[in-house]
């Protein structure tokens, strides 16, 4: 995914940050969400796109990375719809590395989902389509 960009690409982040958890519990954590997500997957517990959306909040919030989570978050979010047979999400059609109004949206539903609500996220990653 990043080539020679950063040599430290792929590999856990070890300082805090937030978001993100301690970084000593990241191999943990990705595990515990993998597994969850596994098994939402298996017993059809709620809806794919719901369970997505739900992987990539969660996943941004271990924040594996030093750099590159939110992209990281949406590729996987986006392999795991279609590994599932479903379309990727559309993340509102916009590109999330200059400000402005879409990522201000994403990141107001990350805050609402951190709040235990997924609402808004499950509005906004589809929200590009007409």
């Amino acid at each position: 995914m990043f080539g020679k960009t950063w040599k430290w690409a792929g590999m856990f982040r070890t300082k805090e940050t937030n978001p993100g958890i301690d970084p000593a519990n990241i191999p943990v954590e990705l595990k515990k969400l993998f597994d969850d997500v596994s098994y939402q997957l298996k017993q059809k517990s709620m809806p794919l796109d719901e369970i997505a959306a739900r992987f990539h909040h969660r996943l941004t919030q271990i924040h594996p990375f030093p750099n590159g989570n939110g992209r990281h978050a949406r590729l996987m979010t986006d392999i795991l719809l279609k590994q599932s047979g479903a379309e990727a999400f559309d993340w509102g059609n916009t590109d999330f590395v200059a400000p402005g109004e879409v990522r201000d949206r994403y990141i107001a539903a990350l805050r609402t989902a951190d709040a235990r609500d997924p609402a808004q996220l499950l509005k906004f990653v589809r929200s590009g389509k007409s």
